[in-house]
Formats: structure tokens, C-alpha cells, sequence
């Protein structure tokens, strides 16, 4: 929103100031009221003294009524600076009017209350009147009356306003303080900051070391996280490195051969060689295509493997070796091997489709490539003490006892570089064994021959 404030510098300050203007709204408030009360308080006295003063000069006379000289020093009492009108009233027993202002109203009092004080309108305008019940002794009995004294609210709504001026005065003093001291305490907290994002800039592109900066503990969380994207960063860089140089390496060959072969064809008169020529350079993309499908097999293994997600789901093996190897059944009957899949029943194990397919793939796929013409290869699944073993097993040359763990090596054939296949296909099948928990091992085939690959899977729970 564009009202809001970017900086926590002016975010706190307007919370402070929003949140200082409405308790400050809600003091003020009874501020007022209580600068009313005291008002009333302090006038109250002085009409009641007033009142008393008056009440002291009824006296009863001879003919039994009753007579009084008011003393006007207890009217200037109440006299003040903002020029407030006072009124007076002095009344006999009841139906009976001495002197004053007849038209002042007369307060009603409670039992047990010998002076009662409330507001009052007289003359159009609001007074604040006191009404003292007394009694005169006539040596044999009492004659009752009432002194009522009142004056206009002037001088108590110029000192309730005043009090309420200096209380919002203080106020807004307060607020302009705490603003300055949240301004330079949020300038002095913010300086761990200013230190991170400096150090930051400073690093140059290729450093993506964790942050070893001081920061207070409410940025620790932050920092944690920007380390933490920069080791999953430092990761994707480098396997794109290595992925980079794989390529670059590994389909130079292939691109060679298309080439020359392209030139070959190009300058044969022959079309028969340059037929062979074309088909030479075909099978050499298609080879540098099956490398570049691997390479990019093994980057996303490589992720998956340094801490990117892979969604597990429950999953049939059996039926998914079968389904793989029917796939590879008409390339291998055009190479003349007889493929054949072993298998009954399900085999429910947690993992990822496509990761299980591929690693499939390269099984068969390697199986076929090197066990040679009239070969057979078998695929089998089946379950052993909560356990799941898939074989890929044929007949063929199969791979010496010192050759076997080369070939577990990146871009390591079994009979040299001359050779067709990357040298990658037994690494992502071991690799993605790995990302399910499993393991693989190479075995001699039956009867000594060929070569046996085979993968243990932990059972899924029932």
C-alpha cells in the first residue's frame, strides 16, 4: 500500500504516534472529566462557605419572623477574574421567601444531606448552585430556613479547559520525545544491519560462503535463510558447471564424427558410401543425443540428491518392470536378443516413477548394448524378508571382477572409450538406487556367464 510508511523508521514511528494519539485521545478524555470534578470540588467549597456565612446572619425577630443582613464580604468571595454573576437566596419555612433572587431555583435535599449542589440554567445561562437548610432558635423553638447561593461557571470552565490544555501540552511533549528516541534507537539498532547488507555488497559474485556477520537474534532467522540459499545456489552452479563440462566433453567425439562423416558424404561420388557416410553421422547424433538424455539424468539426480524435493508415492515395481521391459522388447528382437521379464504378484515399494523408469532403462538398455547378438536378457522382481530385489541378468561377455568397480565410475566403459555409451548408465542406476534407499551390486550371470545387476528396495508398510 502506498500509505504506508517503506522504512521501519517511519513504521514504528507511526504505530508509536497512532497508538500514543489514541491513548492520549482516551486520557484527555478523562482528564476533562476530572478537571470538571475538581473545578466543582474547589467552587463547591466556596459557595458552601458562602452559604454558611449568610445562614450565620438570619435571626429570628420580634414578631416571630424572620430577618437577615447579608454580609457581602460572602458574595465577593465568590467573585473572579472571569467576571462570573452571583445570586443569592434566602427562604423562611416552606411558602416563605426572606430575600434574594426569588426566580434562583432552590435545591431539594436528600435526608440526612444538610447541603445539596447541582448545575442549574438561571437567566439563560448554566450556574452551579448550593443550597444550605439551617434553623433559627427562638429560645423556645426553631424556625427552619434555606440559603441558596449560585453563580455562573465561567472561572470553572476556564480552569478545566486550562488544566486540559496543559495536559494535552504535556502530551504532545511526550509524543515529540518518544519519537526522537525511537528514531535514534532505531538508527542505532539498525546498525548490525547496515553491517550485513555492507558486507554482502562487498562479496564478490563467485563467493557464496555462509554470512558470518553479528546480527541481533531477530535477524538470525534471516541470515540462516539467505545462508542457506546460497549453499542451495553454490550447489546449482556447480552442477551446472559440471554439467557444462560433461557436455562439452562428452559430445565433442560424437560432433567430430558428424562432421566428418558429413564431409566424407559431401565429397563421395559413390552414393552407396555416402549413404554409409549419412548413416554414420545418424548414428553418431543419435548416440550424442542418448548422452546428452544421460547427462541431464545425472544433473537432476545430482539435485535430487544435495537436498531438492522428490515426490515418493506408492508404487507397484513389478508392474513397472514389466512395463519398462516391454517397451525395450522390439529393439531387442532387431538385435536378435531374446528379452524376457520374470515376475508375479506386486512388489509395493516408495518411490519416484519416472527416476525407477530411467533407472530401468539404463539397465536394459546397457544389457542390450553389450551382450551381443543371440543373446538372452531377463528382467525379474521379487520380494525377500520385507525386501524387494530387481535383476537385470544376461548371458553375455559380461564384466571382469577388476572391472567392475570402473565401470561404477562416471564416464568409465567396460572395454575403453572406444565404445558406445557414455559411461554413465551403471552411476545413475547405482545414484538413483541410492535416492530410495537402496543398493546395487554386480554379480556373474548363471553358469559363470554374463553379468547379474541387482537392486534391493525396502518394502512399503502394508
Amino acid at each position: 500500500m502506498r500509505g504506508i510508511p517503506r522504512s521501519l523508521r517511519g513504521r514504528l514511528l507511526a504505530w508509536l504516534l497512532a497508538a500514543t494519539a489514541v491513548l492520549g485521545s482516551l486520557a484527555l478524555v478523562d482528564t476533562w472529566r476530572e478537571a470538571r470534578q475538581t473545578a466543582n470540588d474547589v467552587s463547591d467549597r466556596v459557595l458552601a462557605g458562602s452559604a454558611l456565612a449568610i445562614a450565620e446572619r438570619v435571626v429570628v425577630a420580634e414578631d416571630g419572623s424572620l430577618e437577615v443582613d447579608i454580609p457581602y464580604v460572602a458574595l465577593e468571595m465568590l467573585t473572579s477574574a472571569a467576571q462570573d454573576r452571583v445570586f443569592y437566596r434566602v427562604d423562611g419555612p416552606p411558602g416563605t421567601f426572606i430575600t434574594g433572587y426569588q426566580a434562583l431555583p432552590a435545591l431539594a435535599r436528600r435526608e440526612g444531606q444538610s447541603t445539596a449542589f447541582d448545575d442549574a440554567f438561571f437567566r439563560g445561562e448554566p450556574i452551579r448552585v448550593a443550597t444550605l437548610a439551617r434553623s433559627a432558635s427562638t429560645g423556645i423553638s426553631s424556625v427552619p430556613f434555606t440559603v441558596t447561593v449560585a453563580e455562573t461557571t465561567i472561572a470553572r470552565r476556564q480552569l478545566s479547559r486550562s488544566i486540559l490544555l496543559h495536559s494535552a501540552i504535556r502530551l504532545l511533549l511526550m509524543m515529540a520525545g518518544a519519537s526522537i528516541i525511537v528514531w535514534i534507537a532505531v538508527s542505532l539498532s539498525l546498525r548490525p544491519l547496515y553491517r550485513l547488507g555492507g558486507a554482502i555488497e562487498r562479496r564478490s559474485p563467485d563467493d557464496l560462503e555462509p554470512i558470518g556477520e553479528q546480527v541481533p537474534s531477530e535477524v538470525e532467522g534471516l541470515v540462516e535463510t539467505v545462508n542457506s540459499f546460497m549453499v542451495r545456489l553454490k550447489s546449482a552452479l556447480e552442477a551446472l558447471r559440471h554439467f557444462t563440462g560433461n557436455a562439452s566433453h562428452q559430445l565433442r567425439t560424437p560432433l567430430a564424427v558428424v562432421r566428418t562423416q558429413l564431409a566424407l558424404a559431401a565429397r563421395s561420388a559413390d552414393p552407396a558410401d555416402a549413404q554409409a557416410a549419412i548413416e554414420r553421422a545418424d548414428a553418431a547424433v543419435a548416440n550424442a543425443e542418448r548422452i546428452l538424455a544421460q547427462l541431464l539424468m545425472m544433473s537432476r539426480i545430482d539435485a535430487a540428491s544435495k537436498g531438492a524435493e522428490t515426490d515418493l508415492v506408492r508404487l507397484d515395481l513389478c508392474a513397472l518392470a514389466r512395463s519398462v521391459t516391454a517397451d525395450h522388447v522390439p529393439p531387442a528382437a532387431e538385435a536378435h536378443i531374446d528379452l524376457g521379464f520374470e515376475g508375479e504378484g506386486q512388489a509395493l515399494m516408495r518411490g519416484e516413477p519416472l527416476l525407477l523408469a530411467e533407472m530401468l532403462k539404463n539397465l536394459i538398455s546397457n544389457a542390450l548394448l553389450y551382450a551381443g547378438r543371440g543373446a538372452e536378457v531377463t528382467v525379474r522382481v521379487f520380494s525377500r524378508d520385507q525386501t524387494l530385489v530387481l535383476e537385470v541378468e544376461d548371458n553375455g561377455p559380461g564384466i571382469s571382477a577388476d572391472n567392475q568397480a570402473r565401470v561404477m565410475q562416471r564416464f568409465e566403459r567396460a572395454s575403453g572409450p572406444e565404445e558406445h555409451g557414455s559411461g554413465l548408465g551403471l552411476p545413475i542406476v547405482e545414484e538413483i538406487a541410492s535416492l530410495h534407499s537402496g543398493s546395487m551390486a554386480l554379480e556373474t550371470g548363471r553358469d559363470g556367464r554374463g553379468l547379474k545387476v541387482v537392486l534391493r528396495f525396502p518394502a512399503a508398510a502394508a
